[in-house]
């Protein structure tokens, strides 16, 4: 037939991401994922793996085995990886930070199974850039990090070759707000530090730079606007064509080719109606799919009840079904490229390509994305960013079917079973990780382990390789948090900018004059000059994107907002609410924490005479668990069905009063 390929293309790797409770129960999700027709495996690593905590660590607590699997030690790997064959297997870990243990781990692993490195193909995320912006796993300071990353590339390039040792991650960044235009600037400009670091490092020869560049692999988020994200990926492979051409003079283009995966818009689909999110991820999956010239290689779509919960077995399995029936059932890969002369592609492609250029080059001339990141520019950027797309949506030109139109609906029967419609992590998880740990610990030999943790700490602070030593604490039996614990003796931890000083304010809602007044007259009333609101994240949860935009706009509706960043102990929430004497501590929680975390605070708040103080939360919460919530003591719980910020600020109005004895209703 004319037009049709002569033969027809392979399908992309098709993946899931999946991880959770402990190894061994990760392990036969894996098994039974693959044996449904999965391709490749995605690891997620639970919070503490992913910061560099073991799980007996206090900020562990609540966070073990909730978003992905515990791996703090060898005997874990070996159990998430057991009987399966690490050389035919294709496996991405969506790991950053410790991206180079987790590999030391891997590798070792693989070679026990007696496979040979140079056969072992799969993808270390390792971006920590995003993580600084968005994420918030990151431990280290930026150029201490890349310098982790650069090390890792080496390393690979020197003894798996088929290894993917960079992930440039965008798809986090436009969680967080960032258009198609930022995506892929911002993206591009970590790419550019990441080869950077790597060119100047003095590991890799100049013409070796092209082995280096053919191993970069992309990341990429893929949202509902199927036209735009087509137009998006095209203008993405041609940027990084003429960036790796022109900037580090790689001449094959096989080299430099744009290779990427994909996961589509997880933080874009909707605890209301949650059936909808099944077309939602359909077409968000035609995005990276329709274009033959800007296809996806890998491709892992979440499941439908993800703004609900944990998903199960069988809702991945829908999601998988969902990939197999586009590339096996459909013609898609019967055919050329679908755009290839389209005047409407062509000009999208072009504007895209032209906003990126800039943004590149404003980055660039700041001195780089390490810049870009201490300053804040960057965070401010995706702050101010969401905040717009919010008041679009809040305004409704932006329409979300379910949430800010056509809202009437029936009763849904996925979601009749309550919380059986999510997986069920159970509490035991936590303390048998804990004891787990404990007897990895009391088994090895301490000597062996504390030279091995010495010579790590030695290397760090010269310009060696970090592989090696790594890979000998691996064999020492050195576990994640001692790993990290050792690096950050020597790199320090960083706090990175909250983006909340640039943002901007909101105008033109109506509404937020009355909130204005409200806050004003509230104060006069308790005899103070502003109400003052503590937004408090618990434990490791680092999705900050929710917490900031309250931040701002309580901030736009007068309040005086004290907001530190992620990561905090429950006594370190405590003692800025007593020291600062806030009128309302606002807790957000997205990682499933909440029952460990909130109790934790609001306990503290007790024991330091303060426990008048009202607490709100926000995150992915469960009906039954908002009510164990309220129980406890908790004012309000809102989920995100609650989107209009304006009226969740008004609503902390109301619960101020009410905790002080004034009207609710004024």
């Amino acid at each position: 037939m004319p037009g049709r390929l002569p033969e027809r293309d392979r399908p992309w790797v098709m993946r899931t991401y999946a991880g959770h409770s402990s190894a061994a129960a990760t392990n036969a999700l894996f098994r039974r994922n693959l044996a449904k027709g999965q391709t490749g495996l995605s690891v997620a690593f639970d919070l503490p793996t992913q910061t560099g905590y073991d799980p007996d660590h206090e900020l562990a607590s609540g966070e073990v085995g909730r978003v992905g699997v515990p791996v703090a030690h060898l005997g874990d790997m070996r159990a998430l990886f057991e009987g399966i064959p690490l050389a035919e297997m294709n496996t991405s870990m969506t790991i950053n930070a410790p991206a180079m243990w987790l590999l030391g781990l891997y590798g070792t692993v693989a070679a026990e199974q007696g496979a040979e490195l140079s056969r072992c193909a799969g993808t270390t995320q390792n971006d920590i850039i995003k993580e600084y912006l968005s994420r918030g796993t990151y431990i280290f300071p930026p150029a201490a990090s890349l310098r982790l990353t650069a090390d890792v590339i080496a390393y690979t390039l020197r003894e798996m070759p088929r290894w993917n040792p960079v992930n440039i991650c965008s798809y986090h960044l436009q969680e967080a707000g960032a258009t198609p235009v930022q995506e892929v600037g911002f993206a591009l400009a970590t790419a550019v530090a990441v080869l950077d670091t790597v060119r100047d490092s003095g590991q890799v020869p100049p013409e070796r730079m092209g082995d280096v560049v053919q191993r970069i692999s992309f990341f990429v988020n893929a949202g509902v606007r199927f036209v735009e994200e087509i137009a998006k990926m095209r203008a993405f492979g041609a940027l990084w064509d003429e960036i790796t051409r022109d900037r580090y003079g790689v001449e094959n283009p096989k080299q430099r080719r744009f290779r990427y995966g994909v996961q589509v818009n997880s933080l874009g689909l909707t605890e209301a109606q949650p059936e909808n999110n099944i077309q939602r991820i359909v077409l968000e999956m035609l995005g990276v799919t329709l274009s033959r010239d800007a296809r996806a290689r890998a491709v892992q779509l979440p499941a439908w009840n993800e703004a609900l919960g944990l998903p199960r077995p069988w809702d991945q399995q829908w999601s998988l079904r969902m990939q197999q029936v586009l590339a096996y059932e459909s013609d898609l890969l019967e055919y050329p490229d679908l755009f290839a002369g389209s005047h409407v592609m062509t000009a999208l492609v072009d504007e895209i390509v032209s906003g990126a250029r800039v943004e590149l080059e404003k980055v660039l001339e700041m001195g780089g994305v390490v810049t870009a990141v201490e300053t804040g520019y960057l965070k401010s950027a995706l702050v101010a960013s969401l905040a717009d797309r919010r008041r679009r949506m809040e305004s409704g030109s932006d329409v979300v079917i379910g949430v800010n139109r056509f809202t009437e609906t029936e009763p849904s029967p996925l979601t009749a079973a309550g919380a059986e419609a999510i997986e069920q992590v159970d509490p035991a998880v936590e303390e048998a990780a804990t004891d787990g740990v404990r007897r990895w610990r009391a088994d090895r030999d301490a000597a062996a382990v504390e030279a091995a943790l010495d010579r790590l700490r030695a290397d760090a602070a010269t310009t060696a390789n970090l592989m090696p030593a790594t890979l000998g604490c691996v064999r020492a039996g050195v576990t994640t948090g001692e790993w990290a614990g050792a690096l950050r003796q020597v790199y320090g931890e960083y706090r990175a900018p909250t983006g909340l000083a640039g943002a901007v304010g909101t105008a033109g809602d109506a509404t937020l004059a009355g909130v204005r007044e409200r806050v004003v007259a509230t104060a006069r009333e308790l005899g103070s000059g502003r109400l003052r609101l503590l937004v408090g994240k618990p434990g490791l949860d680092g999705h900050s994107n929710g917490a900031e935009q309250i931040a701002v706009r309580a901030r736009d509706a007068g309040f005086e907002v004290v907001y530190q960043g992620i990561r905090l102990t429950a006594g370190q929430i405590v003692a800025a609410a007593v020291e600062e004497d806030v009128d309302l501590v606002g807790l957000s929680v997205l990682s499933g924490s909440h029952l460990a975390a909130v109790p934790a605070v609001l306990d503290g708040l007790r024991a330091a005479g303060r426990g008048d103080l009202p607490v709100v939360v926000g995150g992915i919460i469960p009906a039954a668990d908002a009510e164990a919530l309220r129980s406890a003591g908790v004012a309000r719980v809102f989920t995100p069905k609650d989107f209009a910020l304006t009226g969740i600020i008004d609503e902390l109005v109301t619960v101020i009063r009410e905790a002080n004895a004034l009207d609710p209703a004024r």
